[in-house]
């Protein structure tokens, strides 16, 4: 038993270190097309769009009143055309059971600018060691788990 527990421990620090262990969250990611109106487009990280999924923009000169509530239609796109006479950074929030994503759109009397990054969409150094320190915690404890006696 003392060496299927080390064959385990070793075969489940082998994958984790050599990298070839992907996760997949279910994550979303937002953006937006220069178009004579901001056409925003939301789809889960997997590449489905984000069907029904709300959508509240707030103007930049009151960012705690929604100046307008919609939904994504069936391909994830919502379009609305901002008060130009309002400059600043429009913030966009999507959001569809629970996940969600905020993009900040730069508008000027002359137009709409460049969008800032998106953010949310990788993992910290800090969440990356915790989700090894998890999954090596959870592979030694099954090992031992399986590994114990039965009387």
């Amino acid at each position: 038993m003392e060496k299927f527990l080390v064959k385990t421990a070793a075969a489940g620090l082998l994958l984790i270190f050599a990298g070839t262990v992907q996760v997949f969250a279910h994550g979303v990611v937002a953006d937006y097309k220069k178009v004579p109106a901001i056409e925003i487009v939301a789809a889960y990280d997997n590449g489905s769009p984000m069907v029904g999924g709300q959508v509240t923009v707030y103007a930049p000169d009151d960012p705690a009143q929604p100046w307008l509530r919609a939904t994504l239609d069936e391909q994830g796109t919502f379009t609305f055309v901002p008060d130009h006479s309002i400059a600043g950074n429009w913030s966009v929030q999507v959001r569809e059971t629970g996940h969600g994503a905020m993009i900040h759109i730069p508008v000027d009397e002359s137009g709409i600018g460049a969008a800032e990054p998106l953010s949310g969409s990788e993992f910290s150094n800090l969440q990356k060691a915790v989700i090894v320190l998890s999954v090596v915690w959870g592979s030694v404890g099954t090992a031992l788990f399986f590994s114990r006696r039965k009387k």
